[in-house]
């Protein structure tokens, strides 16, 4: 069990939230923040994205910083950190321009996590985590053969982010594949009947299970349960 034996925040007066400031944050040890503030956005996005260089060398790597950019045309972006050092993720979509976005499931997920240890690059994570690399329709970018959403994405631009030296990322979506049975009558894509899962930090996996769809919320007109409305 994690013990939050380091963080002692103040508690507010009616004794039910704690408090930190800014420079409470910074004065927490750097790993110890790190998991913290990692938990503040809430469950997010978590994905495999699949590269390779010119040498043919594939590389896998877990982010759980991906973005809607938009819809027309289809963009998705994501985030990496400082490449101070050598980010094989990064350095290999800016050599070739095209790289994978894999869902996780909870057939893969332990696999997915090792992929953020620090390999060299002479190894695969591919090799090293037992997932297999799967090239098809021509896609220059390895796929994970064993997700169930699959994106092959077009890098297309590249935003330094001067505050912290991050790196924003935005691709456009050139394939997709998923699951026959999941796609709704109105286009919305379900998912969570194709077994992707989420994250919260920077290492708690988690099922999701769908409250409702609601209608299109418009003023002056109380929202509706909306129907799932599967094409078979």
């Amino acid at each position: 069990m994690v013990e939050c034996h380091q963080l002692k925040p103040n508690k507010m007066e009616h004794q039910s939230q704690r408090y930190l400031s800014f420079v409470d944050l910074m004065g927490l040890e750097q790993r110890y923040r790190a998991a913290f503030v990692n938990s503040l956005t809430g469950f997010k996005s978590v994905a495999l994205i699949g590269t390779i260089n010119k040498e043919r060398q594939t590389n896998l790597a877990i982010f759980n910083s991906l973005i809607h950019i938009g819809a027309n045309p289809p963009y998705i972006g994501f985030i990496s950190r400082p490449d101070s050092v050598d980010r094989h993720t990064l350095s290999n979509i800016m050599e070739t321009g095209y790289y994978t976005i894999n869902h996780i499931n909870e057939s893969i997920y332990h696999q997915a996590h090792q992929t953020s240890a620090r390999y060299s690059r002479e190894i695969s994570e591919f090799d090293a985590t037992h997932l297999t690399p799967d090239f098809k329709l021509g896609f220059k970018a390895p796929f994970v053969k064993e997700s169930h959403i699959q994106l092959g994405v077009q890098f297309k631009e590249r935003i330094n982010i001067t505050t912290n030296n991050t790196v924003l990322i935005i691709g456009q979506i050139n394939q997709v594949y998923f699951p026959n049975n999941c796609l709704c009558e109105d286009g919305f894509l379900d998912i969570e009947k194709a077994k992707s899962i989420t994250c919260s930090g920077l290492d708690s996996y988690h099922k999701t299970e769908r409250l409702a769809r609601l209608s299109y919320a418009k003023a002056n007109k109380e929202t509706s349960l909306a129907k799932l409305g599967y094409i078979e």
